[in-house]
This record gives C-alpha cells, structure tokens and sequence, in this order.
C-alpha cells in the first residue's frame, strides 16, 4: 500500500516548481557561490508541493482510501526524502563536473567536494525536525513552519561560510578541493548522512503523533 500512496505522491502532488528546484543543482557548477543553497530550493519544492496538496484537499482524498493516518504522513516524508535522495544524486554528478571544468576553490563556503554532500544531509535533516512535525500539527498551516525550517537553514549556510574563513578544521581540511583529506571528507559525510537518518526517523514519529490527533474535517 505504501509503494501505491508513493505512486499517488508523485501521480497528483509533485509540483511542476520542484522539478525546477530539482535542477538548480547546477548552481554546484557557478564559481565562488554558496552551494549550500542550491538544497535549499529544494526545500522550496517540497514547499510547493505542500501547498499544492493542501489547496487539492490532498489529504482529505488519501483520508477516503483504506489507509491509516500514519500512511498519510509517511508517504509524504518518504516522497520528500526520494526528492532529496534523487538532488544529493545530481549535486555529487555537479561536484564531479566542477572538479573537471574548474578545479578552483570556492571563496563563498564549502567547496564542491564530498563534504559539500554532508553538509546537504544535515541541512535536509534540520528541515525535516522544523517543518514536517509543525505542518502535520495542522495540514493548513504551511508558511509558519516553512519560514522556521528556512530560518535555521540559512543559518546554518551562513554558518558554513564563516567556518570556510573563521576555523582552520573547516578551512584547511573540509573546505577543499577533491580529492585532498578524502578520508576525512568521507566521514563528514557518513555522519551527515547519520543525522538526516536519525532526524527523519525523529520527524516521522512526531508527525505521525500530531497527525493522529488532528480532526480531519
């Protein structure tokens, strides 16, 4: 059932927007911008995709099939996280024409590299923790808890950019070029990808938790 509800996701809610956003991974290939930024757009994708289905009745409709409340809420952050999966997919085949056609340092934050990829799990975890629980606390509220998610994000992007400056681990051993510090790089990843793991998980159970307690009418 759950393969099916995914098939509707993409069948009736993907939003003709987060196509767009799917393909502003190319931003990776612009010199000495802040690629943090390109998963951001995809954050507004899923944005658009959210208001979409909730000015379609989305889930007044999925509530008609034989399904639980927690199916609901499930295919919807499964859909989002198959967008992400499918964007990290794209930056890491940008990253790889980046390091053939410039091969220069990015003077603007992380570099486009490995670690870059790390950092676009962690942002997407952090979305996640802000946005889903708050949105399916009351499916009708999607602005609020979408300026929160975005908020913490740019924080987060701007963050990356001091550290690219401010502390010499950042600057002299993450934010450089492939493949120097590979290893390290790699492991930046994994516990990138850890945490949008653990943080998605988390997003889903509280979801679920206030979606379950919302009176769909």
């Amino acid at each position: 059932m759950l393969g099916k509800l995914l098939k509707k996701e993409w069948a009736l809610c993907m939003h003709p927007a987060a196509w767009i956003m799917l393909g502003l991974s190319t931003l990776i290939l612009i010199p000495n911008y802040p690629y943090g930024v390109s998963f951001f757009y995809v954050m507004l994708g899923i944005f658009f995709i959210s208001m979409g289905a909730r000015e379609n009745h989305d889930v007044m409709f999925t509530m008609t099939l034989p399904i639980g409340k927690r199916e609901v809420v499930t295919a919807r952050i499964l859909f989002a996280v198959e967008l992400e999966l499918i964007s990290l997919l794209l930056s890491a085949c940008m990253i790889l024409l980046h390091g053939k056609l410039l091969n220069a340092p990015n003077g603007a934050g992380m570099d486009a590299n490995l670690a870059l990829l790390g950092e676009g799990f962690i942002l997407y975890g952090v979305f996640h923790l802000l946005f889903f629980p708050a949105h399916f606390r009351d499916v009708s509220r999607i602005g609020l808890p979408f300026v929160a998610a975005s908020i913490a994000v740019f924080v987060l992007i701007t963050l990356d950019v001091v550290l690219s400056y401010a502390l010499p681990f950042w600057r002299d051993v993450l934010d450089t070029p492939d493949p120097s510090n590979g290893k390290t790089k790699l492991v930046f990843l994994l516990v990138g990808a850890a945490f949008y793991a653990f943080s998605t998980l988390l997003s889903l159970h509280l979801s679920q938790k206030r979606f379950l307690k919302l009176d769909i009418r």
